[in-house]
Order: structure tokens, then C-alpha cells, then sequence
């Protein structure tokens, strides 16, 4: 139970063992009440309020805050209305304790007519006694805390028929909330009964609301004792420094500048031995296996291709693990608070900052996280900047790009400048972010009011063993998901690399069997040449030739031309997919796909192929540009039409395409 920045957002499945059997645990999106204000809430209300939900559970286990058990108490009484047996698990209770409350669990269960247990998640305090009690026989509350029969019978009455319920409170929460799983005809009829018993939704639920609270406020006088406690001041000075309207932009910085640092710093000795041992796999492959075209797409374009992924998972580590600290302590809600008053001004508030942060890791669930945004309006511009923020995705390309164009031990202020570049880029994205949705709120109209509410969760020492579960998942669904779309790309590659139409490939082997090379160049140089030749001859350099007029405006090659294609399934099969070919035209496969980008030659000058101009004009690419076909997904998903994703592909691609070519022009 919770809307602040770590809780769950969309529902979530899993398995519990009993102790007798195992059971299906369903995660539902945190909220504070059965009166739905966003979608992530719609989904919680749907699933314990549509009788028909196929998620429609046996037992609710209602996970309370034991230190603020007035506001917790809310939503747990509204389930036990409904009538669907219910735990409550009082979570936190060492909180509890240091606020000095004491709570009477028995009289509290009583008081609900539910079984009642405390726990402390923490430090895995009491969960033996919650799975006992979740595998006996969870039975409906007798009791009923609120009858709201009071309010308007014949409507209620009359709406339970039309809704297939036979609890008055069910009916209620119905008639008050419709249109999130009723059909149109359903609701239609329902609106007709309720307007003809002249039933007041807003009265109703106001009504109900302070009827419940002074219900609850009764409950909390007999089963809590409260013994004033000295205050912790720390709280409060961590929140007059890093809320402060000065200071908290600057701490803020100073995070991500040292986050971005970390990143390039930390994660140098595992990538090495992570890229140098898959080269080295690849060269024992090639030499114990008996030469054919098998092992030559193993070698020359699977591993290298997984080589272009496998060698970042330190650093995306690193990344996830410094955000789910920074939710996990509670900073992520303050940062939320701090920025509110400035992304108003850009059509946003401080909500629109989760999704936008989260977008630092992956666009897809900060998209979905945008659910939390009650306002039409706002929620709209943050999924549609949100894919500006660079994700963890575009994070191999930074990488490779910036090794490429600075080198290691170039400084900037005694920080290593290949670390401040990364969050150049990074600033970059997040500008580009707030001013696009400045002039989308232009366009966006609603006449819906904004309203920005947020719990501030206490400082809290992050929970290191969640913060590794949540690394090794990251990083698990980063590897697969990507692993998975870069094998059959790889394999596609290789093919249309090392094949030609009709007898290309037969001519370039007679061309440089002539005694004119064997005079001028080595057996090793011709070998190179050869395959070098043969792969711009190749289906894939037709295909990247295609497009050279194109992309030749921003300093781009045919080769990076594919790159762009492929990309488009997921950005970071850029990096694969430059391995896979750099592979197909080097003989030996020996050398690292930095090294043979850095030792490429543009053969139109002669000179580097990846120059600062060309590297930056492509990094500015991969900031702006929309290559990602599962934020297309997800961004149609969540808006219910096609004309969104369309406008964001057009004009961040737009965006893309002038930022290059005015970096290329400036620079070459």
C-alpha cells in the first residue's frame, strides 16, 4: 500500500509456498482506497470489485503501515465491507515502535472480525505466522464497519441487480466507479437507475468516506496505545537539506554526476575480461572445430554479436542497482517533491518525475508507471517524452562511441571526461525531454484539473539483498530479451554478409589471385582485402548502400546504415550488429569490436572512419531517435491509439536527424 516512487505499479504474479500447498500471490498496484484516481489504481479496484475478474482472489492479504495505521486501516475496512476474506499484515512494526504506539493485535482483530499479524519485512520477523494463518481457513468478517445502506437503499438495492452483486457495499463502490469493467450497456442502464433515485456519487462518497474514518478513529481507540517518543531530527534535517529549493537541485546533480562516474569507472576491469574472454572462446572455437560455414556463423557472427551486449551487463548492472538504492532509501520521493513547482511549467508535475527517472533504466515500465498520473493531460506528455530520457538500452552505443572519440585518459576537473560526456548526454536527453513537452502542452488540451499528492515514505538504510534481487532480474530480462532478438539478427546478418548475388564473391577471389597483389601485399593483407570486398559486395552492403544518401548527410557509413536498421529492434543490437560485421571482414576475429572500429577506414577520405565529428553526430542520433519497437508497443497499449506512437516515432526522429547533421556539419 503506497504511491510513492518503488512501490508496484502494475500487477504482478508469483508463487508462495504453504504449508501444505502453494498458492498464486497476485501483487496488486499499491492505492489508499476502492475510489480509483489513476489506472494503476483501476487495476487493484477491478480485480477486488468485479465479480467476474478471472484474478478475483481467495484470500486479500492487506500489507498495512503498523506506524500509520489511521490512513492503513482505510482501504483494509472497505475489503472487509466487500466481504471477501481478509489478512491483515501490520508490516513495519518496528516503526511502529519507535513512534512509541502500541498496538493490541488480539482487540484489533476482534474489532475487524479478521485475523490480524505483525510483521517486519525487513528483517523476515513473523512470516512463519502469516503463511500459517494464509494457509488455514480464511473466513468473511462478520462484522461490518460501514453500512452504507443508509445512503440511498432503493438506488443501492436496485444497482446490486444490474451488477450481478449481492453485497450492498460491492454495489456501492459499482455504481460509483462504472466505466472500469462494466460494458457500455450495463453502465448505461446503471446510470439511468441511479439518476432516477437521484443517487449523488460525490455526496455518497463523502459521506461514506467520514463515516468510516470516524468508524476507524473508534477501532484505533481501543486497540492502540500511544506513548509520546523523542523524535528522530534526522528525518527532518535530511528533508530541510535535500528538499531545500536551492541545494536539493544541486545534491541532486551531485547524485547523478557520481552515478555516471561509477558507471565508466567501476565497470572497466569486468567488461574487459568479459570481452576479452568471449574473444578468446571464439578463437579456441574456431581452432578445435573443423573449418566450415557452421562454425563460421558461430564464430564470426553469434559470439561476436552476443560479445556486443554481454561485455555492457556490468554497467546496466550498476545502473539498476543506484536507482533501486535511491528508491529503496526514500530519496526518489523527495526528488518528486523538489520538482514539481519546475515541471509544472513544462505541462508536467512532480509525478511525471518517476516515470522520467525510470526512463534512465528502461522506457517500457516507465511508461507504465505513468499510470499513477491522474491528470489526462500530464500523464499524455510524460509517455510521450518519456523515451527522450536515455535508457539502459542506449547505454552499450554511449559507451563504444565515447571510447572511440575521447580517450581514457583525457580529464575534465580531475573527472575522467569519458564519465562527464556520458552525463552531457544524459542532460541532454532530459532537456530535450522538458522542452518537448513544453510545446506539447500547447497542443494537449484537457479541462481537467492537476493535483499533485504523494506519500514521503521515512529515510530508511536500503535492503542490500533486495537491491541484489532486483540487479540480477534487471540485468536476467536485459540479457534474454536482448540476447534473444540479437541471436536471430546475428544469424540474419551473418547470412546477408557473407553471401552475394550470383557469382560477386567468385570474381573478387579471381580479382586478387593475380600476381600484380601477391607482389604487393602479404597473404594476411590479401586475405583482409578479400573479405573486406566481399562484404561491401555483399546482400548487406546492398542493403546499407541503399540508404547512404540518406545518412551520408550526417557522416554516416553503409555500415552503420545496417547498424541503424537493425537497431530498430532494440538499440543495443547497434553494438552486435557493428561486431557481426567487423567480424565477417576480419580473417582472424582476434581484435576487440572497438579496436576494429577505431582502426576503420572511411574509403571515400582515406582517413578514420569514426572521427569525433562522425562519433558525436551518431551519439546525438541514438539520444533522440525512437528505435525501440517495444516502446512503440507499450506506448500504444497505454494511450489505446496508434496516432501517439506515430507522432512520437515522427518527431523524435525529426529531432534525431537535425541534431546529427547539424553536429556533422559543425564538426567535420
Amino acid at each position: 500500500m503506497g504511491n510513492f516512487p518503488g512501490v508496484t505499479v502494475e500487477k504482478k504474479t508469483g508463487l508462495c509456498n504453504l504449508e501444505n500447498s502453494k498458492a498464486e500471490i497476485i501483487d496488486l498496484p499499491g492505492c489508499y482506497s476502492l475510489a480509483p484516481k489513476s489506472i494503476d489504481e483501476e487495476i487493484s479496484f477491478n480485480v477486488l470489485c468485479n465479480p467476474n475478474n478471472p484474478d478475483k482472489p481467495d484470500v486479500v492479504v492487506v500489507v498495512a503501515d503498523a506506524s500509520n495505521l489511521k490512513r492503513s486501516l482505510f482501504l483494509c475496512t472497505q475489503i472487509v465491507d466487500l466481504k471477501i476474506p481478509t489478512v491483515l499484515v501490520l508490516n513495519m512494526i518496528d516503526q511502529a515502535d519507535k513512534k512509541g504506539l502500541t498496538i493490541d493485535f488480539d482487540a484489533l482483530s476482534v474489532e475487524l472480525g479478521i485475523p490480524v499479524v505483525y510483521t517486519n519485512a525487513r528483517k523476515q520477523t513473523n512470516i512463519r505466522a502469516l503463511i500459517k494463518v494464509i494457509s488455514g481457513a480464511v473466513s468473511v468478517s462478520e462484522k461490518t464497519i460501514v453500512d452504507v445502506g443508509y445512503l440511498n437503499a432503493a438506488a443501492l438495492n436496485e444497482a446490486k441487480s444490474i451488477c450481478s452483486v449481492n453485497n450492498t457495499y460491492s454495489a456501492f463502490v459499482i455504481a460509483n466507479s462504472p466505466s472500469v469493467f462494466l460494458d457500455v450497456d450495463k453502465s448505461y442502464l446503471l446510470e439511468l437507475s441511479l439518476q432516477k433515485h437521484n443517487y449523488k456519487r460525490l455526496q455518497a462518497q463523502s459521506s461514506e468516506a467520514l463515516h468510516r474514518y470516524a468508524a476507524i478513529g473508534e477501532i484505533i481507540k481501543k486497540c492502540i496505545s500511544h506513548f509520546p517518543v523523542s523524535e528522530s531530527k534526522i528525518n527532518a534535517l535530511l528533508d530541510k537539506v535535500l528538499t531545500h529549493k536551492v541545494w536539493g537541485y544541486l545534491i541532486f546533480l551531485g547524485v547523478l554526476f557520481f552515478i555516471f562516474q561509477a558507471i565508466f569507472t567501476w565497470s572497466t576491469y569486468p567488461m574487459d575480461l568479459i570481452e576479452k574472454g568471449l574473444i578468446g572462446l571464439s578463437g579456441w572455437l574456431t581452432d578445435i572445430l573443423p573449418s566450415g560455414i557452421l562454425v563460421d556463423l558461430l564464430c564470426r557472427g553469434i559470439i561476436p554479436g552476443l560479445t556486443g551486449v554481454l561485455i555492457f551487463v556490468p554497467q546496466i548492472a550498476l545502473l539498476f542497482a543506484f536507482i533501486a538504492v535511491l528508491e529503496d532509501t526514500g530519496y526518489m520521493a523527495r526528488v518528486s517533491f523538489i520538482m514539481d513547482k519546475a515541471m509544472r511549467k513544462f505541462g508536467l508535475n512532480g509525478r511525471s518525475v518517476i516515470p522520467l527517472i525510470s526512463g534512465v533504466a528502461c522506457a517500457v515500465p516507465a511508461i507504465m508507471s505513468a499510470r499513477t498520473i491522474s491528470n489526462w493531460k500530464e500523464r499524455m506528455i510524460t509517455i510521450m517524452v518519456t523515451p527522450l530520457m536515455s535508457c539502459s538500452a542506449r547505454l552499450p552505443v554511449f559507451t563504444l562511441l565515447i571510447a572511440l572519440i575521447i580517450p581514457p585518459d583525457k580529464t575534465f576537473l580531475g573527472f575522467s571526461l569519458q564519465g562527464v560526456t556520458l552525463m552531457l548526454l544524459y542532460l541532454i536527453g532530459v532537456v530535450s525531454a522538458l522542452l518537448s513537452a513544453y510545446v506539447m502542452r500547447l497542443f494537449i488540451k484537457t479541462k481537467e484539473k492537476s493535483w499533485f499528492i504523494m506519500e514521503m515514505p521515512d529515510y530508511r538504510a536500503p535492503r542490500w539483498d533486495n537491491i541484489g534481487i532486483t540487479m540480477l532480474e534487471k540485468v536476467k530480462l536485459f540479457v534474454l530479451s536482448a540476447g534473444k532478438i540479437i541471436v536471430i539478427i546475428s544469424i540474419v546478418l551473418w547470412g546477408l554478409s557473407s553471401f552475394g548475388p550470383d557469382d560477386t564473391f567468385g570474381r573478387v577471389e579471381q580479382k586478387y589471385s593475380a600476381n600484380e597483389y601477391s607482389q604487393q601485399f602479404s597473404e594476411k593483407e590479401i586475405m583482409n582485402k578479400i573479405a573486406a570486398e566481399k562484404l561491401e559486395l555483399s546482400y548487406a552492403g546492398i542493403l546499407g548502400k541503399k540508404i547512404v544518401p540518406i545518412i551520408s548527410p550526417l557522416g554516416f557509413d553503409w555500415k552503420i546504415g545496417v547498424s541503424l536498421i537493425t537497431s530498430f529492434a532494440a538499440r543495443e543490437v547497434f553494438v552486435g550488429t557493428m561486431a557481426t560485421l567487423y567480424s565477417v571482414g576480419d580473417a582472424e576475429n582476434s581484435s576487440t569490436v572497438r579496436e576494429k572500429m577505431a582502426a576503420a577506414i572511411n574509403p571515400l577520405t582515406g582517413g578514420k572512419a569514426y572521427t569525433f565529428a562522425v562519433g558525436f553526430s551518431l551519439l546525438l542520433f541514438y539520444v533522440f531517435a525512437l528505435q525501440c519497437m517495444s516502446t512503440i508497443a507499450i506506448v500504444y497499449k497505454e494511450t489505446k491509439h496508434w496516432k501517439w506512437p506515430l507522432i512520437q516515432f515522427i518527431y523524435m526522429g525529426a529531432l534525431a536527424y537535425l541534431s546529427s547533421f547539424i553536429a556533422y556539419t559543425i564538426f567535420k
